[in-house]
């Protein structure tokens, strides 16, 4: 935290535990959290705005499922010259679909994560940016199979952070009909969902309004979209940093082919652990299963990563630290920025 802001009280830290995972589908969200925290409404409203301002809180709105909903995504590391990693990251992150970039140290110093529309081709949309970023070397790192999503900092910090559970969205989750269900009446719904949720008593009221519908009509395609397994839940993202945990540490795993499907829930098994996938090899990256870590310090991070090759006995691996950010968003879904961007770009690239 900076020196101007507010400190986070015991208070703060739960009622943050239960905005990243306990977010209620109810009309009046905030009301029920207070009666859990044992506070009022006012006071829950006031803390979660007064966190916003702070950029503790970085936005409350639905997690969907990218792939299920008929989208292409995949992590992407690219090798770019040391003197360009800035400018190349401004050029990555006006697309749309580029929701987190980071320079980390390594010889693969930018990584970004890209999501393109159903009917857009992802090789070649990386292959244009590439080209715009000036890239050295570019590797398509796609999840080949996902283990675990589900980013839970624990506020509080009385959990363990060696502990583990079988908490967390994976691929045996996702919905048998994929995008095939979803229509125009659902992308109106997602694009709604997707926006930022107001900070006021009855928060789903504005959403529902836009949508000329009730709140109840609202919140239980919600229910639905989560019981089916398109939307994970509806949850606070925080900012990492202000909310205190300054490491991002992506743990690289070299796991022999053959006991890949026998330890990835192991390591998805970390509470620490948030993201956890199986991701293709290349003759310079012989790394094929991808943990991703958040601690309040490197060495925090370093203990998981012990506790984790210890665990599964996996003694090849890497750690790569992100040492800037610079964008962190959730993927927007069926908007016209994706258009735009592939109309300036893409069109000339498949007439060339």
């Amino acid at each position: 935290m900076t020196p101007n802001k507010t400190e986070l009280d015991a208070l703060d830290k739960r009622l943050l535990n239960k905005l990243q995972w306990e977010f209620p589908l109810v009309p009046r969200p905030f009301q029920a959290m207070a009666e859990s925290l044992g506070t009022s409404e006012e006071d829950v409203l006031a803390r979660v705005a007064r966190l916003k301002a702070d950029r503790v809180v970085r936005q409350i709105s639905a997690i969907f499922d990218t792939r299920s909903l008929g989208y292409k995504s995949s992590l992407v590391a690219m090798r770019v010259p040391a003197g360009r990693v800035d400018e190349a990251a401004a050029v990555l992150n006006e697309h749309p679909g580029v929701s987190h970039n980071y320079k980390r140290n390594h010889e693969f110093n930018l990584w970004f994560t890209l999501a393109v529309p159903p009917t857009t081709s992802l090789e070649q949309t990386v292959e244009v940016l590439h080209r715009l970023a000036g890239a050295e070397s570019t590797r398509i790192l796609q999840t080949l199979r996902l283990f675990k999503i589900g980013v839970k900092l624990d506020m509080t910090g009385t959990e363990d952070i060696t502990a583990q559970s079988d908490d967390g969205y994976g691929d045996h989750q996702r919905p048998a009909a994929g995008p095939a269900a979803i229509g125009p009446r659902e992308i109106a719904f997602i694009r709604e969902l997707q926006k930022d949720l107001p900070i006021q008593p009855e928060p789903f009221a504005p959403w529902a309004q836009a949508l000329g519908i009730t709140v109840a009509a609202l919140l239980e395609q919600a229910a639905a979209f989560q019981e089916q397994g398109y939307m994970r839940r509806l949850a606070a993202v925080l900012h990492h940093r202000e909310a205190g945990f300054r490491a991002n540490a992506m743990g690289v795993w070299k796991v022999p082919p053959e006991r890949v499907h026998e330890l990835g829930p192991k390591f998805a098994g970390f509470n620490a652990v948030s993201h956890c996938y199986q991701r293709p090899v290349y003759p310079d990256w012989p790394y094929n299963v991808f943990t991703m870590i958040h601690g309040r310090s490197p060495a925090e991070c370093q203990k998981v990563i012990e506790a984790i090759s210890g665990a599964t006995g996996i003694s090849e691996y890497a750690v790569l630290y992100s040492t800037k950010e610079y964008k962190k968003t959730r993927v927007p879904y069926f908007t016209a920025a994706e258009a735009d961007w592939e109309r300036r770009h893409l069109a000339g690239a498949t007439a060339a």
